[in-house]
C-alpha cells in the first residue's frame, strides 16, 4: 500500500524488452543499501518489485520486471531511456498518512485535455476512460502518475485537479502538457461502493 505521496523523481536508464516483458532499470535518490530485492516500489503510479538493485555515478538504481498485463493498462509501454517517473516507497507501519490509501493497481490510462497555471499553481483537466468515470466525485481522491489527489470538479468523463507549487516542483507533473497520458487510480472506497450499490 501506498499514500499517493511522491517521494523521489527517478529517470528510466534502460529499458529491455525479455519475452512479454521488460525489463526497466530506474535511477533514484533513494539509499540503495535500503531497497530489498522483492520490495514493491510505485513507479510511475504501477507498484512494481524490484528485482535487482545498486549504484553507480553517485545514483542508487533498481531494475523491475514490467509485465505484459502492466504494460497494456498503464503508460509503462511508452516509457523509454531517459523518462521521468514519480517515486513511492511501500508503507511501513506507523509511517503518515498523508494522502489516501493507494494500491498501485492502475485502472486505466487518463490523458490531459488542458492546463492552465495562475498564482504558481496549475489547474489540469483530465479526460478519463468511459468506464471509469462513474468512480470519479468532486471532493473525492484519485492517484495520478502515482500522486494522491483531490478532484475538484466533475464534468462527464472529464474532472479537474489543482497542483500547489510544492507538487509541481517536487514531481513530474511541472513538465506535464495537453495530450499527455498519465495513469489513473480509483479511488479504492469509491470502487467498493459502486460494487456495493451494483449488488442491491
Amino acid at each position: 500500500m501506498f499514500t499517493g505521496i511522491i517521494t523521489d523523481v527517478g529517470t528510466v536508464e534502460s529499458v529491455v524488452p525479455e519475452g512479454a516483458l521488460k525489463r526497466v532499470r530506474v535511477s533514484c535518490a533513494y539509499p540503495a543499501e535500503t531497497i530489498a530485492i522483492g520490495a514493491s516500489i510505485a513507479t510511475g503510479g504501477p507498484c512494481l518489485t524490484v528485482t535487482a538493485r545498486g549504484s553507480a555515478n553517485g545514483r542508487t538504481w533498481y531494475d523491475v520486471d514490467v509485465g505484459a498485463e502492466t504494460l497494456e493498462r498503464t503508460t509503462a509501454g511508452s516509457w523509454k531511456v531517459g523518462t521521468k517517473l514519480n517515486l513511492e516507497r511501500a508503507l511501513k507501519i506507523g509511517d503518515e498518512l498523508g494522502g489516501h490509501l493507494v494500491t498501485g493497481h492502475i485502472d486505466g490510462v487518463a490523458s490531459i485535455v488542458s492546463v492552465e497555471p495562475f498564482d504558481g499553481m496549475s489547474r489540469f483537466v483530465i479526460a478519463a476512460p468511459a468506464a471509469l468515470a462513474r468512480f470519479i466525485a468532486e471532493k473525492g481522491s484519485v492517484a495520478l502518475d502515482g500522486t494522491s489527489l483531490t478532484v475538484n470538479s466533475v464534468d462527464g468523463r472529464e474532472f479537474s485537479v489543482l497542483l500547489i507549487p510544492h507538487t509541481l516542483a517536487e514531481t513530474t507533473w511541472g513538465a506535464r502538457r495537453p495530450g499527455d497520458t498519465i495513469n489513473l487510480e480509483v479511488d479504492l472506497m469509491a470502487r467498493y461502493a459502486a460494487r456495493l450499490a451494483e449488488a442491491k
